[in-house]
């Protein structure tokens, strides 16, 4: 496990945003070649841990700041402006930063998010190939060792964005009994090991591969019940789906600068163009002003999902007209930021130019990443959703809650 400094507590949602402010502009001149050269971004994650970021939802009664969502997802969208690599690494630890406020005991909740305060991030493991999730199925498991309180776990996870870098491996299985648990594994435990097999065209530096464990020893203490089932009335699917938005807004946003600047300082105006300038053709402007409605659109849709999702849970007590309000918030940011994202990502060369393809300007980053990213789940599901509360008044389920 990576010894931290001890990392600072931040103080509210305002000193969040300025603080991974601050970092993105370190961590935008190096993506290019971070993309370029699949590296993980090791050291720009460590910067992240000492500056305070990844304790900022650990609820105030264990020494957090308890930020909202709006200022989370500007976070979010704040990082993965620099890098959506980054900004996705984290996504996960604030999922299970959530899981443990949600169903961890005191003991627990006070260890495990005492580690975030001094900058612990949590990595993923819960995604498997090969099994049907929608029956549930999983290949991994947890099995007594026989004289002992701890247990014995086994199975391989994929899709295990930043675990390889992370402090503690959430995994996601099955106790002896059959019920659904998560497992933190403690980083450098015998057993757990990783593949370097994360191949995808975009998001290079999630490091998103395989988690192997075998014959990983687990305490009991570091066992936690999985905290959701279907009929629960939650927000939390919500949350973490807001985060993803937030992600594509970052993408789009930082396509956009990087189309207009490329336009402004290399590309030459066409044949047929009585301007000089490329960046003062009238069909141009007008191209990157219709896109640049879709991107603040985006955002807006973003801050709503973000803003409804607050609402939901500002009471002790969910309601259930605010929780559907919430997760069909977020659904309508998740298509609409998705696309928003490919788009303005791909559209970026018919402004700029053939020559914007050369490798060398790495701008073709944007669109992989958006690709990859917008893959994580169906932008069809949240239409449907969408347009079965307006026609049937039917509330979404599922992974939305």
């Amino acid at each position: 496990m990576t010894a931290h400094p001890v990392a600072p507590v931040l103080a509210d949602g305002a000193e969040a945003v300025r603080v991974a402010s601050e970092l993105a502009r370190r961590f935008a001149p190096g993506a290019r070649d971070r993309d370029r050269n699949r590296a993980v971004p090791t050291a720009e994650l460590q910067q992240v841990a000492a500056s305070g970021l990844l304790g900022i939802t650990v609820p105030r009664a264990y020494g957090g700041a308890a930020v909202g969502h709006r200022d989370l997802a500007d976070v979010f969208r704040v990082l993965a402006v620099a890098d959506a690599s980054i900004s996705q690494v984290l996504q996960n630890h604030f999922v299970f930063v959530r899981v443990l406020r949600d169903r961890g005991t005191p003991a627990q909740q006070e260890f495990l998010l005492g580690e975030v305060l001094r900058g612990a991030r949590f990595g993923n493991a819960m995604a498997e190939r090969g099994v049907d999730r929608r029956k549930g199925e999983t290949s991994t498991s947890l099995r007594a060792l026989p004289g002992t309180t701890d247990l014995r776990l086994d199975g391989r996870k994929y899709y295990t964005t930043g675990a390889s870098t992370a402090d503690w491996v959430p995994v996601k299985t099955r106790d002896p009994d059959g019920v659904d648990v998560v497992a933190f594994v403690r980083q450098g435990t015998p057993g757990l090991s990783f593949g370097d097999d994360w191949t995808a065209l975009g998001q290079r530096g999630t490091h998103s591969g395989s988690t192997l464990l075998t014959d990983v020893r687990v305490p009991v203490e570091q066992i936690v019940r999985w905290p959701y089932d279907g009929a629960e009335l939650r927000t939390a699917g919500a949350a973490g789906q807001l985060l993803h938005a937030a992600i594509d807004v970052g993408i789009a946003e930082s396509a956009l600068a990087a189309a207009a600047e490329y336009v402004r300082t290399r590309t030459r105006a066409y044949a047929d163009s009585p301007w000089e300038r490329a960046a003062d053709e009238h069909h141009l402007i007008n191209d990157v002003g219709r896109q640049t409605v879709q991107v603040r659109a985006a955002r807006a849709l973003l801050e709503r999902a973000a803003d409804a999702v607050d609402a939901a849970e500002a009471d002790p007590v969910l309601e259930a007209g605010k929780v559907a309000e919430a997760s069909l918030a977020v659904a309508a940011a998740r298509a609409f930021t998705a696309e928003t994202a490919v788009t303005t990502a791909s559209e970026l060369f018919s402004y700029a130019g053939t020559s914007a393809t050369d490798e060398e300007h790495g701008l073709d980053r944007f669109w992989r990443d958006a690709r990859t990213h917008t893959l994580h789940d169906p932008t069809r599901w949240k239409y449907h959703h969408l347009g079965n509360h307006v026609l049937n008044g039917v509330a979404p389920r599922g992974p939305l809650l």
